[in-house]
């Protein structure tokens, strides 16, 4: 397979994870943010340390690289934070069309930060999927004004800017399971404190659905981390849109949710523009 081919291939397997990490997140119930985020990240990073002892390098790095290692870590944190507290504060879908903006940043990084071109096909691929997210969604576009809604969107720009930070240590020679390492381990030590001092007691059945949520994100954590190091933003992440079609197969199998007419207008528009994505990179 070609990179761009593995790229998206990656980037929809992260997507298939990410679906299953919110429905579990949604079914552990009413648990703090910090709470979600620590079980997300520890189960991560207990995965990320096992390849890393199985491999030859261990947990060598390059030390040139902390500065963006740092970055990514910081970036993806406050992304999972101000997610988690968009879905708290906000409804819940207003919180995930804000999440969705972060391949829509990730393209606008990629293009600043590491000077990526992006041709006008590819740009208007973009947009033509975020209209579709926005045909599935149907936000509130008044609630844009208020806190909630900003720190949400903040989470998106967080969250594709972190990816764009992957990118780039890709580009540097960085290894993927030690970036996985790097951000698991510092969102871990960031989440440790709320949890030593506003611990909120769980019942048996809510940490087996955090401990799976936390399995899922590490399956999607991987799954991306290989997905931008192979392939630029630009021609990826519009395939990333994928989720929003993974959540509403599992909401209507587990949650009993079934999507209206503008919803599947939604999923049609993704769908094609993946696939005219897909030939487009083929064909160049």
């Amino acid at each position: 397979m070609s990179k761009k081919s593995k790229g998206i291939l990656f980037i929809i397997i992260s997507a298939f994870c990410f679906a299953l990490m919110n429905l579990f997140v949604r079914l552990s119930g009413d648990l703090p943010p910090m709470q979600k985020s620590f079980f997300r990240n520890f189960v991560a990073l207990l995965f990320a340390t096992i390849v890393l002892l199985r491999s030859e390098q261990k947990f060598q790095f390059n030390r040139e690289n902390l500065p963006q290692l740092i970055a990514r870590a910081t970036l993806g944190t406050i992304g999972i934070l101000c997610n988690y507290y968009a879905v708290d504060h906000l409804v819940l879908s207003d919180a995930s069309m804000l999440n969705k903006l972060s391949p829509f940043f990730a393209i606008i990084v990629s293009y600043f930060y590491l000077k990526e071109k992006v041709t006008p096909f590819q740009a208007t691929a973009v947009v033509v999927a975020f209209i579709g997210a926005l045909c599935i969604i149907k936000p509130g576009f008044s609630s844009l004004t208020t806190g909630p809604a900003l720190i949400g969107a903040l989470g998106g720009l967080g969250a594709g800017a972190a990816y764009t930070m992957v990118r780039s240590l890709s580009l540097r020679g960085e290894r993927g399971p030690f970036i996985v390492f790097f951000f698991s381990a510092f969102s871990c030590l960031v989440c440790l404190p709320y949890l030593l001092f506003a611990y909120h007691p769980m019942t048996w059945t809510q940490l087996i659905l955090l401990l799976l949520a936390g399995l899922s994100a590490a399956g999607g954590q991987f799954a991306i981390t290989a997905a931008y190091s192979n392939a630029p933003a630009r021609e990826i992440s519009v395939f990333d849109y994928s989720q929003i079609i993974f959540a509403a197969l599992l909401g209507f199998l587990f949650l009993q949710q079934i999507p209206d007419f503008l919803s599947v207008i939604g999923y049609i528009i993704i769908c094609g523009t993946s696939i005219a994505m897909f030939f487009y990179n083929q064909k160049h």
